[in-house]
């Protein structure tokens, strides 16, 4: 039998993955004054046990102002790298590469949890540190919402002293063991506001014109490639249409003067300029409603490319990648209901038999049970019992 591509290794520079099954960066907001915590390792770590060839923690702020709550994790002090280096150890320790995403929110900073409704804060409420430095920045001072804060727009230095912060943390990322950075450039937060014509009203050389606009981007991408090793892989997480002035033809022509710069992959998610979540509308109602804008960048920039987005079963998963609509897929919502989703896609697609791709705690244990023979499901395991 073909070994399944979702299952074949992929190398990316000098650091093998092996296999195609990414964990996306999902925000935990679980941090502690800016400190992962247990938490962050467990969370991490499940995943790399369940199977997964890439595990990307969370978005991680390279400046106080881009916390966008209290319990965002952060990498602008020196002082963040042990907690950040045990869960990147975890992780490769069961055979996982062990990658970060480092971000801003920019004009969406400064809000409480989204399961503690999202609003604007004040200053007052409890775990709230540093209040002064939680400065609510953006390319320009125009608010997310009607209702929201308005933001201070950026100076000209100020914008070249944020580049700065991204290639610092960068190079904290590295000290921290990590394999794989990516630049989270997408959702609305504050890469994306440079680009997009609807929060960037500028007219020095980060505004006005298309090229205007992602020269913020640009620039960071090269800080970072000048801050991260040259034989790791730098991602970058794109919203390639955000409904609000910018969409796939731009996201192409970025892709290609990123990929100048030594991004190696582009991370292609959506939406996040609006009030409306990328995950709203008719398109987020279709398994893999965005895997379109992977294949096309892929096609179009000459860039390797990873899918997000409602991949929910390991056939639509090898089917994406066997028609070369994108080189990676990744999970995010889906491997959280199900961390063991690697494992369970490997036995599904026939690729992994003795459980190999799994700590020995596992494989050990469960090749035990399947060799044995028992086809027995949970609604029988109780038949005939009181």
């Amino acid at each position: 039998m073909t070994r399944p591509l979702l299952f074949t290794p992929l190398q990316i520079k000098d650091i093998t993955l092996k296999n195609r099954v990414v964990v996306a960066p999902m925000h935990q907001y679980s941090a502690v004054e800016g400190f992962a915590t247990d938490w962050h390792l467990v969370n991490a770590g499940k995943y790399a046990q369940g199977g997964a060839g890439l595990v990307i923690m969370e978005s991680t702020k390279v400046a106080r102002s881009g916390c966008g709550t209290v319990g965002d994790t952060a990498l602008w002090d020196d002082q963040f790298i042990p907690a950040l280096a045990r869960c990147a150890a975890f992780i490769k320790s069961h055979g996982a590469v062990a990658g970060l995403q480092l971000g801003h929110s920019g004009r969406k900073a400064r809000l409480s949890r989204p399961w503690e409704g999202g609003k604007p804060l004040v200053g007052t409420e409890p775990e709230i540190y540093d209040w002064d430095g939680w400065e609510l920045v953006a390319p320009s001072a125009v608010p997310h919402t009607p209702s929201s804060p308005m933001p201070r727009a950026l100076s000209h230095n100020e914008v070249r002293d944020m580049v700065g912060h991204w290639g610092r943390a960068a190079a904290r990322a590295e000290a921290a063991g990590f394999d794989v950075l990516e630049i989270h450039g997408a959702h609305g937060y504050l890469v994306h506001q440079f680009l997009s014509p609807a929060s960037n009203q500028r007219t020095d050389e980060y505004g006005g014109s298309e090229l205007n606009r992602m020269r913020f981007a640009v620039e960071v991408a090269e800080c970072v490639r000048e801050n991260w090793p040259a034989h790791k892989p730098l991602f970058m997480r794109l919203s390639c249409e955000d409904d609000a002035g910018w969409g796939p033809a731009e996201s192409v022509l970025l892709s290609r003067l990123l990929k100048a710069e030594g991004v190696d992959v582009i991370d292609c998610s959506s939406g996040g300029t609006l009030a409306h979540s990328p995950m709203d509308g008719v398109r987020a109602k279709k398994y893999g409603y965005q895997v379109p804008y992977a294949e096309k960048i892929r096609k179009e920039a000459d860039v390797m490319t990873m899918a997000v987005g409602h991949i929910v079963h390991a056939h639509q998963a090898e089917e994406i990648l066997q028609s070369g609509r994108a080189d990676l897929v990744a999970l995010a919502r889906e491997i959280m209901y199900n961390p063991n989703w690697p494992m369970d896609a490997a036995q599904k697609l026939g690729a992994d038999p003795d459980f190999k791709s799994v700590p020995p705690p596992y494989s050990y244990w469960l090749a035990k049970r399947a060799k044995s023979g028992f086809e027995g499901t949970p609604s029988t395991w109780n038949s005939g019992r009181a």
